[in-house]
């Protein structure tokens, strides 16, 4: 069926990052960080298969983009776990990968599902704050995490 295997790929981030917690130390602010990262990454996939039933094009896009913040929120507590130095470079890596290309691909459907409806399609050229349009910032960028 047409999307399996993203909605696989998506469990996969969530069981890897379940198993990464697991491995975090005791303390209060691991235990925040670890729920919040667990609640964002498992979101993302079931707000992805919630949106493989949607009843409209429109209705697709706007839960793919709920999916697709989660994933972006999973991104930055990954990141702060490795900024923490409490998992690995090795052992975020794959995980930091899959959840940038799963944020590629979620954004790129988006994106296609949005042209094909005239309903509430911002036109590039008129909106200037559209992030496709914006000139990359000099920050860190959550699309390449390397």
């Amino acid at each position: 069926m047409k999307g399996d295997n993203i909605f696989e790929r998506l469990v996969k981030v969530g069981v890897g990052v379940v198993n990464l917690t697991e491995a975090l130390p005791g303390t209060p602010s691991a235990r925040h960080i670890g729920q919040q990262l667990v609640r964002s990454a498992t979101s993302a996939g079931a707000n992805y298969q919630e949106a493989r039933g949607a009843e409209s094009r429109n209705d697709f896009a706007h839960k793919l983009g709920v999916a697709l913040k989660e994933l972006h929120e999973a991104h930055y507590w990954l990141k702060l776990l490795g900024g923490l130095g409490w998992i690995t470079a090795e052992g975020l890596q794959p995980l930091l990968h899959e959840s940038w290309e799963l944020s590629r691909i979620l954004g790129s459907s988006i994106r296609t599902a949005r042209a094909g409806s005239t309903v509430g399609q911002v036109q590039p050229e008129t909106d200037n704050r559209n992030p496709e349009t914006v000139a990359p910032s000099k920050a860190w960028d959550w699309r390449n995490p390397t």
